[in-house]
């Protein structure tokens, strides 16, 4: 009988705990209100109206803009990016000064019950925040690379306070919360840069005139109207064991001009290389073993 009082005590307590904590948040919330400037509400209103008007004219003229000058697209939607964020804060601070009666009494308030029962609800949304000042400032990636995250592959069209916006190339939009970048890799290909590096990889059998095929390769890379010539083009050799033979591998690197002609490129450069091959005699493998008629 007494391990049975001695277990309850916790749970009465608790029970007692409660409805007076209820009672403390809704005195505070209560409370709360008479901070409300009713009639800055109203103004804020206007100043939201007007903020997501003026993010509607950014991103519109962006767009034109970077749509006459390719050359300029990234530093443009890089601009945007924190003018945006500038925007949202900004905003954020005047319809707080406009809503609010901020004075010590509020501020002591708002580090109550209130501010606890508010901050666990809005915890994900405060770290994606906190997460997306850290990606403008520490910049693993910015605005217009082409990166490989989560299994999704494409282009940051946005850097926002709570997520960032991907589209892949199957001209999906993908929408990752600002915090998943905090603990996971990102991989980009461009880094801030509009050429990127395209990896071509070609098999040919193992008795084809390898030689020749890192030419025929070579001279499709440098003719390509999608080549960016300023930098290197590397065409590496390498054997590749297959089921019941060997291959040999051409794998060329070369940098497209712009990144959204990547899958262009390689495709430009993949159907020249195999045309010239069967104008050459050079085989895939299996076929040049004669193990495929």
């Amino acid at each position: 009988m007494r391990t049975t009082r001695l277990l309850l005590s916790p749970l009465l307590l608790a029970m007692t705990a409660a409805p007076a904590m209820a009672q403390e948040a809704e005195i505070d919330m209560a409370q709360l209100g008479d901070f409300i400037r009713w009639s800055g509400v109203v103004t804020s209103l206007f100043v939201l109206a007007g903020a997501w008007f003026l993010l509607k004219l950014l991103s519109g003229f962006v767009n034109r803009f970077s749509s006459q000058f390719a050359a300029r697209r990234l530093t443009m939607q890089k601009v945007a990016t924190f003018a945006k964020f500038f925007i949202f804060i900004a905003t954020g601070m005047i319809v707080i000064a406009l809503s609010f009666k901020v004075d010590s009494t509020l501020l002591a308030l708002i580090g109550g019950t209130a501010a606890v029962a508010v901050g666990f609800a809005l915890k994900d949304l405060v770290a994606s925040f906190v997460a997306g000042i850290m990606i403008i400032v520490d910049r693993p990636f910015q605005v217009g690379d082409r990166v490989s995250f989560g299994g999704y592959y494409g282009d940051v069209t946005a850097i926002g306070l709570r997520s960032v916006r991907l589209l892949t190339l199957d001209d999906n939009t993908i929408t990752i919360p600002n915090n998943k970048f905090l603990s996971d890799i990102t991989s980009s290909g461009n880094y801030g840069a509009l050429d990127m590096q395209v990896v071509v990889d070609i098999l040919i059998g193992a008795g084809e005139d390898f030689d020749l095929a890192r030419e025929v390769l070579t001279e499709a890379a440098l003719s390509s109207r999608y080549i960016y010539l300023p930098k290197p083009i590397v065409v590496l050799v390498s054997q590749v064991p297959m089921e019941n033979f060997v291959a040999v591998r051409l794998r060329l690197k070369a940098y497209v001009l712009d990144t959204k002609h990547e899958k262009a490129f390689e495709t430009d450069i993949t159907l020249r290389t195999l045309r010239t091959f069967r104008e050459k005699g050079i085989r895939p493998p299996g076929l040049s073993d004669g193990r495929a008629a």
